[in-house]
């Protein structure tokens, strides 16, 4: 049982210009900590090498057959995962594995949840007007609803504990699983903290989320998040852990 040690979890979907270099830095940071660890990457049905990339690696290695979303992709991990503390990142290369000593430190002193903002401090990041825009609208629309402060809801690179993601049904199946995530975590009393990250610009590719309808997917789960009553334990149990639907 790896249960006080940490599940890094990485979903990808056509990623094979970065998943590896990813996954190595992963091992390398994670190898430093000398703590017990797993790395679980899910491959939401790349048509591209991403998949036989990562089969290098020791990462342990599951895949949707088909392309799912990343919620489906995230929910998947979770239940696999062994870890006391689970942490998030994305495989485009974007985040810096090193931040994620960073991003464990606050679990050990009373946060619940640790989130990963490109919207604090001096730090650098790549991104467009419109997903700045995106995500001011969404930030505001979770302050109003939950009376919480943030400033990035939309971040994939965060770290949790067992117990927080046991107290909560998570559903989604595309890329508003973090706002889910955050909204049901600040509406349930569980405590949040930010901390500053760089995020960098894809080498690869370009983004796979697309502006329009996955922002109104996100909104509406921000507004059915925040309204919603939260299941039983029994519940929790049949949704969360045994069914990926």
């Amino acid at each position: 049982m790896l249960r006080s040690g940490i599940s890094v979890i990485i979903p990808a979907f056509n990623e094979e210009g970065t998943i590896k270099s990813v996954l190595s830095a992963i091992f390398s940071v994670m190898d430093s900590l000398a703590m017990p660890y797993e790395v679980i990457f899910i491959d939401d049905g790349s048509t591209d090498e991403t998949l036989k990339r990562a089969q290098g690696s020791k990462a342990k290695i599951l895949s949707n057959g088909k392309n799912q979303g990343k919620g489906y992709a995230l929910r998947k991990g979770f239940r696999e995962a062994q870890g006391e503390i689970l942490v998030t990142i994305d495989s485009d290369g974007a985040h810096d594995p090193n931040i994620i000593p960073a991003l464990i430190d606050p679990l050990r002193n009373g946060s619940d949840i640790v989130t990963g903002s490109r919207f604090l401090g001096n730090g650098t990041h790549f991104t467009t007007r419109i997903n700045k825009l995106g995500n001011f609208m969404m930030n505001l629309s979770i302050a109003l609803l939950t009376g919480k402060r943030i400033t990035d809801s939309q971040t994939g690179f965060r770290a949790f504990k067992r117990s927080f993601l046991e107290s909560i049904n998570i559903e989604s199946q595309g890329y508003e699983i973090e706002t889910e995530m955050t909204v049901k975590g600040l509406k349930n009393g569980f405590r949040l903290k930010e901390i500053p990250i760089p995020c960098g610009q894809r080498e690869y590719d370009i983004s796979k989320l697309r502006i329009l309808f996955d922002g109104m997917k996100i909104f509406r789960t921000i507004l059915r998040a925040s309204f919603e009553r939260e299941p039983t334990k029994a519940q929790l149990h049949q949704s969360h852990f045994v069914e990926i639907s």
